[in-house]
């Protein structure tokens, strides 16, 4: 697994909160345990520990996550003010580029109104300049990327208010 695995992981974990997580690939194994893990006995842990391979136990089925009361969700909200933000992410490996040429201005700046399908920026992969449409409609409310800057599949360009 590589560092960016790893993390999505743990986003992954986090979101789902569960307690515990194990997971083993090859000579790769990960155990998380969260700050939910066995409180009863006090522990509070978040970890994350590769090893040299050992048997682990398979993972309990862990059930789907209960819904959360309205109060929680406010308060969640209220806590990541970016919670109903949609995202534009690039759909290749390249390089950003906000506008065209260093002579143009940026295709779209925040506060801008974007429509799905419209161009908002350029990803250059391999000598080629992609044009990047947006798969949402709102408002910019933040430029993610930093222009000429590389970037990975699926990373996350802009954040869109879709108000």
């Amino acid at each position: 697994m590589n560092l960016k695995e790893i993390q999505d992981l743990l986003k992954l974990v986090n979101k789902l909160e569960l307690k515990e997580f194990k997971m083993k690939n090859g000579e790769f194994e990960v155990a998380i345990k969260t700050k939910n893990f066995n409180k009863e006995s006090g522990i509070n842990l978040a970890s994350v520990m590769p090893r040299q391979a050992q048997p682990v136990p398979a993972p309990a089925a862990v059930p789907a996550p209960a819904p959360t009361p309205p109060a929680k969700e406010e308060a969640k909200a209220e806590e990541n003010p970016n919670a109903n933000l949609l995202e534009v992410k690039s759909p290749i490996v390249g390089t950003f580029y906000r506008s065209a040429s260093p002579e143009k201005g940026p295709y779209k700046k925040i506060g801008d109104r974007i429509e799905k399908g419209e161009v908002v920026c350029i990803v250059e992969a391999m000598k080629l300049f992609n044009e990047i449409e947006s798969e949402v409609s709102g408002t910019i409310v933040q430029v993610v990327a930093e222009d000429a800057s590389p970037v990975e599949y699926d990373q996350v360009l802009f954040m869109v208010d879709p108000n």
